[in-house]
């Protein structure tokens, strides 16, 4: 964990609006020899979460791997962590195992920020996107014990002393934990620059402080902590899509008259340099997956909104945001 100042991020809310708006192993005949397409289930696929268990990255792939061996669309898939650095570990990996087509990696808008905050060598832009999944609005919340019972309680209180209402998120700058209270702190009138935000290293870490009343409030995704907002333990005050989260009684910001609304986005990764026939097969048994009744059940369930774009697409959009992502931290003197 560490505490940041955000510094010259009053820019954040107009430069930002932009944000608001497994599978790599062949499959084998029965003979053991290659074969193109994904005809038969992959096997040996590894997919990779670059951040600790519990948070939004280690929960969409576990759900993904699930749903690619109950479907027989792969055999004996494997979900590791490997966290740190906003999970710039975990691209570098990706990026050093080139041509390795038994690898992936979940990621989203998190792990772009992180790539320049981090100054990390290894870029998305560097991997073979695959396919992009899903995405989901942010929440803004709180422990069963806080005083804010309300999305204006909380603004009152902060609006009155920024600093001194500690904002935590489970991402690093750049990343959408981080994105989200700065543009809310602009859309009420805050000065963003006295927002008091502490980084956690996904949401597997951020949970035991939002628990503990450690924070004022927290910005996630609230499909990371849903069996605890279910149970009480969490409050959600306010979530951030144009249209309220399923699941979650909780109101808009935009119900609330804030006006704002951020989505957060998640994808599939794999090492530079596979083969064609690995990157056919891989997006085959995403699109296999993501046409599967077990694929639907797990957009319901954890309250995601299908968004699934694949290939070329999904690269197209994922240098755009690459870049995007990139001016304005350099413009906020983060990156």
């Amino acid at each position: 964990m560490r505490q940041i100042r955000a510094l010259r991020i009053a820019a954040v809310a107009a430069g930002i609006a932009l944000m608001a708006t497994g599978c790599g192993a062949t499959s084998k005949s029965s003979t053991g020899t290659e074969s193109t397409g994904a005809a038969k289930p992959i096997s040996g696929l590894q997919i990779m979460v670059p951040n600790t268990p519990g948070g939004g990255y280690d929960t969409t792939a576990r759900a993904a791997a699930k749903v690619l061996d109950d479907e027989k669309i792969a055999s004996n898939t494997e979900v590791f962590n490997l966290a740190g650095a906003g999970g710039t570990v975990g691209l570098a990996r990706v990026v050093n195992e080139k041509g390795n087509g038994d690898l992936a990696m979940l990621m989203g808008l998190g792990v772009v920020g992180a790539s320049y905050t981090n100054k990390s060598e290894s870029k998305l832009t560097q991997t073979t996107p695959l396919a992009r999944l899903i995405e989901e609005p942010g929440a803004i919340m709180v422990s069963k014990d806080s005083p804010y019972k309300t999305i204006d309680d909380l603004v009152k209180a902060w609006k009155a002393d920024p600093a001194s209402i500690s904002v935590g998120g489970g991402s690093s700058p750049g990343g959408p934990d981080h994105l989200l209270p700065m543009q809310l702190a602009g859309a009420v009138g805050i000065d963003a620059t006295k927002v008091n935000f502490v980084s956690y290293d996904g949401g597997g870490d951020l949970l035991p402080a939002i628990l503990g009343n450690k924070l004022g409030f927290a910005a996630s995704g609230a499909g990371e902590y849903l069996e605890q907002i279910k149970s009480g333990e969490v409050r959600v005050l306010a979530t951030s899509g144009e249209k309220r989260l399923e699941g979650v009684d909780a109101p808009t910001l935009k119900e609330s008259n804030i006006d704002l609304v951020f989505t957060n986005w998640r994808g599939v990764v794999a090492p530079p340099g596979i083969s064609d026939d690995d990157k056919k097969s891989l997006i085959a048994a995403l699109e296999k997956m993501h046409e599967s009744a077990g694929w639907k059940e797990a957009l319901k369930t954890h309250s995601w909104t299908d968004a699934f774009i694949t290939g070329d697409e999904f690269q197209t959009f994922l240098t755009d945001q690459d870049k995007r992502v990139a001016d304005v931290l350099t413009k906020l003197g983060l990156a």
